[in-house]
């Protein structure tokens, strides 16, 4: 295990926004062990955060797109891939508009200023995601495809094919033996010529210029059209050089494409929240797959972590809910209410507890010789503990019910008798979203594991 690390103060950078073209200010903080990297919209409010975490990604056209409420910042990649690169787990990062800035296209700068910080070592653990088992994706209409294979440390390998005369095939490779700062974060980000006017008449790219974006030209341009560009652009005279590239700028390496392809896999997979122990095989990778394999990974990492932590139940403290809080949110009653207390409630996770007494109605007939707790009432019981997780974020909870919509994956341990504490574990897996909900639930014995399954749900409002 290594310990958390945060910088030591704060950067300030200043540019335009790639999309919006607006002139924005960016400061990074230190931040506290365990809060990992969250964005302050400056502009909206003190309240206004969001986490960087994949659940929150609402469009990847050419960038990455966090949204929660009113809070939305755009173009995160770069800077998630130097914090990610460089080893900080914990930022807070201010902006005063709604887009970081692009800067040259690239993370060189972030990386130029962050490698420096002697980084503060924080009194917490650094949790790693490790890969246990294959993780594979494949997005059929592009061809995107990524994997990744359980391995000792983190490594990426990026391959790209767009069928460019240009580009050809290019691969780019990144393992813990790489110099993040030198050999991927000065990689820009590349545009194909006849996307151009395209993007920039669909206001993708109001604050893009000749300095930010490598410009790939398949074929030979008339210069009347490149000179219309040069004016749309405010840049003196382009022309396309024999390799294929408008005349702006020169490769900083032959595959910086691949490069920059990597860049932004390193950042859109550190929304998952975690440092990833496992070997990435990425073929023709963009926002959009990438951000649906951090989703991926998020929800891996809640079974993964869920797994090497067994709830205990203090009956000396305090609950969270008694039974008259649990009444206000859940529907049910005797007989079939069948939590007792909550002892443990975040936005993601919830424990209950549930006291097996002899005088339990369903004993009566399972099996007055050797009575035991129907597993399905363990089932019921779970998704009640997991219900009540849902509600407890929902305005006026009185007014809906959560129904299953899909059990999967469960399995029984060991039998459920009278004088059994059963204290249940549920952890969100996919948060609350056009009225479905998905969860994985636990429940223990002690330190026995009684049951386990992944439960679905559907949260409507009573008639």
């Amino acid at each position: 295990m290594s310990r958390q690390r945060t910088l030591s103060k704060s950067y300030t950078f200043e540019g335009k926004g790639l999309h919006t073209g607006l002139e924005v200010k960016m400061t990074i903080s230190p931040a506290e062990a365990g809060s990992g990297i969250r964005f302050h919209r400056q502009d909206i409010g003190e309240d206004a955060i969001i986490q960087a975490n994949a659940d929150y990604v609402t469009s990847t056209s050419r960038g990455t797109t966090l949204e929660k409420g009113e809070v939305k910042v755009s173009t995160i990649e770069h800077l998630m891939a130097a914090l990610s690169g460089l080893g900080i787990d914990n930022a807070l990062v201010s902006v005063n508009g709604p887009e970081l800035p692009i800067l040259d296209g690239s993370a060189r700068e972030y990386a130029e200023v962050l490698k420096n910080d002697p980084m503060v070592e924080q009194d917490a653990e650094r949790e790693y995601l490790v890969i246990t088992e294959k993780i594979h994706y494949r997005d059929e209409e592009s061809g995107s495809e990524i994997t990744i294979l359980p391995d000792d440390g983190f490594s990426v390998d990026v391959m790209i094919d767009y069928n460019s005369k240009v580009l050809g095939n290019q691969y780019a490779s990144f393992n813990e033996n790489t110099d993040f700062a030198a050999e991927v974060a000065p990689c820009r980000t590349f545009v194909f010529f006849h996307e151009l006017e395209f993007l920039y008449r669909n206001n993708l790219i109001k604050g893009g210029d000749m300095e930010n974006a490598i410009v790939v030209v398949e074929n030979e341009v008339p210069q009347d059209e490149l000179d219309r560009l040069s004016a749309l652009f405010n840049v003196e005279k382009l022309q396309r050089v024999p390799e294929g590239y408008l005349n702006h700028l020169q490769l900083r390496f032959s595959n910086e494409c691949a490069r920059h392809k990597l860049l932004d896999v390193m950042g859109d997979f550190a929304l998952c929240g975690y440092p990833v122990k496992g070997k990435v095989i990425a073929n023709k990778p963009g926002h959009h797959i990438n951000t649906i394999v951090s989703k991926m990974l998020r929800k891996y990492a809640r079974t993964y972590f869920a797994k090497r932590e067994i709830p205990v139940y203090d009956p000396n403290k305090p609950a969270v809910l008694d039974i008259n809080g649990i009444k206000k949110l859940l529907p049910h009653r005797s007989p079939f209410l069948m939590v007792d207390r909550i002892v443990e409630m975040s936005e993601e996770k919830v424990v209950g507890v549930k006291m097996i007494g002899v005088n339990e109605w369903y004993f009566q007939g399972h099996f007055p010789q050797e009575p035991v707790m129907p597993g399905v009432l363990i089932v019921e019981a779970m998704a009640q503990v997991g219900g009540i997780l849902v509600l407890a974020g929902v305005d006026e909870p009185e007014k809906y019910s959560t129904y299953f919509a899909k059990i999967d994956g469960v399995k029984f341990k060991r039998k459920v008798v009278p004088g059994d504490v059963l204290v249940f574990k549920l952890i969100l897996t996919q948060p609350l979203r056009r009225s479905m909900v998905c969860m994985r639930g636990e429940t223990y014995v002690g330190d026995q594991l009684v049951c386990e399954g992944e439960f679905m749900a559907q949260v409507i409002k009573n008639k």
